[in-house]
């Protein structure tokens, strides 16, 4: 069995086409994501590395190309086949956490896998383990408003994690935090990362972090190749 979790084959993308403004923001961008990687996606501002994200998490859908999720090509797929191998094998990170402010810590890491029929105990103790691997289990009982900027990004990703994906998609998740707890909030990241053996697709802007991944590839012209 392939340890690729996930292949993006021939990608293309054009916003407005047909039209005086158009723009090609992918032109056959290809990438195999390997069980337990750890790559760095780096792009200048504007040459679509969120469409390409978006693209791979099932969120948007190229004009052209292939993606595959744990094995499973999704090209073509009705809306239902989609949510379902997003909700399964894929979680995200954004730039800012998007908590839910009215649950706490816990819940907000509970709720993902009460949707997707987990038993609300072992949910809780899912949430739980994965909190304290981060160092916020002594705030798991806080809401959001009550966390710092750093907690709640970690909550964040525990919550990405909570349903055991095979991929985590990551823009920029450390972008919003200034430079000493964006350190601190990368490592507790990459500690979820190479503690539960998922693959991670990381858009950063910061070359030190990038450069602590397994490699680089760049998004410029369209199309992705290794960073030099």
């Amino acid at each position: 069995m392939s340890d690729v979790t996930l292949r993006l084959k021939g990608l293309t993308k054009t916003y407005l086409k047909g039209t005086p403004g158009e723009v090609q923001v992918l032109r056959g961008a290809d990438l195999d994501l390997r069980a337990g990687e750890a790559v760095a996606l780096v792009a200048p501002s504007g040459a679509g590395k969120s469409t390409l994200l978006h693209i791979a998490g099932l969120l948007d859908t190229p004009d052209a190309g292939s993606v595959e999720v744990a094995g499973q090509d999704v090209s073509g797929k009705g809306d239902r086949t989609r949510t379902a191998v997003r909700r399964r094998d894929v979680g995200f990170v954004y730039q800012f956490h998007h908590l839910l402010p009215e649950f706490t810590a816990l819940e907000n890491v509970t709720l993902p896998q009460l949707a997707n029929g987990v038993p609300e105990r072992e949910a809780r103790d899912r949430a739980e383990d994965l909190l304290g691997r981060v160092s916020v289990a002594a705030r798991a009982d806080h809401r959001p408003a009550a966390l710092s900027g750093g907690e709640q990004q970690r909550v964040a990703f525990c919550r990405a994690l909570a349903n055991r994906p095979r991929v985590l998609l990551a823009d920029e998740p450390t972008g919003n935090l200034d430079p000493d707890t964006s350190d601190q909030v990368f490592d507790a990241l990459m500690d979820l990362v190479r503690g539960t053996g998922l693959s991670a697709l990381i858009a950063t802007h910061n070359l030190e972090l990038a450069a602590r991944m397994d490699r680089v590839v760049r998004l410029e012209g369209g199309t992705l190749r290794p960073a030099e």
